[in-house]
């Protein structure tokens, strides 16, 4: 059997990702409120054979268990959502000592087996009176995220010093607001989504600014979803298809972030559209004024997508959960492209392509455009069906996934691209 042997820079962690309501289950234990997705999850439909994530894998109750599994499969760093609800019940109220301490629990489990701490703020589980005011449409959502975030630094951050503040913006606000997929469980609200956004950004370069100002030493970043997009063929319109998608479903999250100001392209279309968010040119300030704060970006890859021009009138589109996982052959929400299909492509039975290529000049195109930020690989696995033979996963295609993705890594690397960590799930 050939054995084939890669070598990262040292300063490269492999590590693995959870996310809060994935995983914790004790939905109601110790004093943490009820979120979005603990209400959400329970309506008919929603959710694959109605399932819920009010026990999931027992993470509350096992992270001891876990973090030593982690440890025997060698990971160097953990990558784990804090349930806000779990800090702060209602949102902004009162703070829960039963969740500071479970957190203390779970860091200290880690640190004990040399696993390296990254917490992201938000992944998706937003305290449920927050979402009947509005969610994040609302700005009081925003500030109440500040505040949120601050009780965390300072619970946690003499031992936590990677911290990222929100997990796939595109997914939370596009599945909620335009599938209706996610909570708050809304179609087509187009004004609604890009409000949303825009308060999620100001919301960060809030928190940003905070931690900077504690002096904690740590480093501080956000996590996209990178989807780039590629023109199906040569043809003019379709070239001018992906742009336009590049600029939607990349530059318009991560613009924001990083140049601290929204892309022009967009801009202009929201205005003539009537789709601008209602913001202030105190937030854009903010929002611009900590763009250059940033340590790191985080990228959550999978796959491209592959589009071509689409001219078609989808207000009444109707959405489900089904139609709402990036598979091929759904138009964007605008109706300007829809994504394709190739013969000459792989992909899982899920849909998704299979293409590291993609991902390596998708990295060009992030460095191009945005310097020589400090990249990690916060996600990135195969989405698709486990082959389960004589009662065993047989996981040889995900393996050559893995290794595929990672030879590209060390490409990257050695064509200049600042890339630092990988993570793929631990639990799902």
């Amino acid at each position: 059997m050939e054995v084939y042997t890669m070598k990262f820079p040292h300063d490269f962690l492999f590590g693995a990702a959870s996310a809060s309501y994935q995983v914790e289950g004790a939905w109601n234990e110790d004093g943490k409120g009820v979120t979005n997705w603990d209400e959400f999850s329970k309506i008919p439909g929603k959710t694959y054979n109605g399932t819920n994530g009010d026990v999931a894998v027992d993470h509350y109750h096992r992270y001891k268990e876990d973090v030593r599994l982690m440890a025997e499969m060698g990971l160097e760093s953990y990558r784990f959502s804090i349930s806000w609800a779990r800090i702060l019940p209602t949102g902004d109220g009162k703070v829960n000592e039963k969740g500071i301490e479970f957190y203390n629990n779970l860091i200290d489990e880690c640190l004990k087996y040399g696993i390296v701490p990254f917490v992201t703020l938000y992944h998706w589980d937003l305290p449920l009176p927050l979402e009947k005011d509005g969610g994040w449409t609302n700005k009081r959502t925003a500030e109440a995220f500040v505040k949120y975030a601050e009780t965390c630094f300072k619970a946690f951050g003499d031992r936590v010093k990677h911290w990222i503040t929100f997990n796939e913006t595109v997914m939370f606000c596009g599945l909620g607001y335009l599938k209706g997929a996610h909570p708050p469980g809304i179609q087509n609200d187009v004004p609604k989504y890009f409000q949303a956004t825009h308060y999620v950004f100001y919301a960060h370069a809030k928190t940003v600014a905070v931690y900077k100002q504690l002096k904690q030493y740590g480093e501080i970043g956000i996590t996209h979803v990178f989807l780039p997009a590629y023109s199906v063929d040569d043809q003019k319109e379709n070239i001018q298809a992906a742009n336009h998608a590049n600029e939607y479903e990349t530059y318009w999250y991560y613009d924001p972030i990083l140049k601290g100001e929204y892309p022009s392209y967009v801009v202009q279309q929201l205005k003539e559209k009537g789709w601008t968010p209602n913001w202030t040119v105190e937030e854009l300030e903010i929002i611009k004024q900590n763009a250059e704060e940033n340590d790191f970006i985080g990228l959550n890859y999978y796959q491209p997508i592959r589009v071509e021009r689409y001219d078609m009138d989808i207000k009444s589109e109707e959405h489900s959960r089904e139609n709402s996982t990036l598979a091929p052959g759904n138009p964007s929400f605008d109706g300007f492209y829809r994504t394709v299909k190739m013969d000459d492509k792989t992909y899982t039975k899920w849909g998704w392509e299979i293409s590291p290529e993609g991902f390596l000049e998708g990295l060009h195109m992030l460095k191009a455009r945005y310097g020589d930020i400090k990249m990690y690989v916060t996600e990135n696995g195969l989405g698709d069906e486990d082959p389960i033979i004589d009662g065993e996963i047989v996981d040889v295609p995900r393996i050559k996934f893995i290794e595929a993705h990672l030879k590209v890594m060390k490409r990257a690397i050695e064509e200049g691209i600042n890339l630092k960590r990988l993570l793929c799930m631990v639990s799902d």
